[in-house]
């Protein structure tokens, strides 16, 4: 079973919520594929930038808000994992509409809670 998720808006601040959600998830045993505009480090792996060249990628959980969603579409799209996680003020419907037109599950809730609960 595939069990990477790809963080798009990840950062090394710890006082955002991207940040806390790698940790939780690499404590839960997950692959992290950290990608954002911020440079540096995440539980130990680069921050990539931009459309990284990625596979096999479970789940894809946002923390960059609508407006800056679209220039991520199509590489979302290629990338395609099994689902996106809109994570709250990153609830798109544009996008959404998107993901389920090419086969992926789309969860509107947040990363942190859903592992909290062991629904992720």
């Amino acid at each position: 079973m595939n069990n990477s998720t790809l963080i798009l808006g990840a950062t090394p601040n710890p006082t955002r919520y991207a940040y806390a959600a790698a940790e939780r998830l690499v404590r839960h045993g997950h692959e992290i594929i950290p990608v954002g505009i911020k440079s540096g480090q995440l539980q130990g792996r680069d921050i990539l930038h931009g459309k990284p060249d990625v596979s096999e990628v479970d789940t894809v959980t946002l923390y960059i808000g609508p407006k800056h969603q679209p220039e991520y579409y199509d590489w979302l799209l290629r990338v395609a994992p099994r689902r996106i996680i809109f994570n709250p003020g990153t609830e798109n419907p544009e996008l959404m509409r998107l993901a389920k037109a090419n086969g992926i599950e789309t969860v509107t809730g947040c990363t942190l809670v859903m592992l909290a609960a062991d629904a992720y």
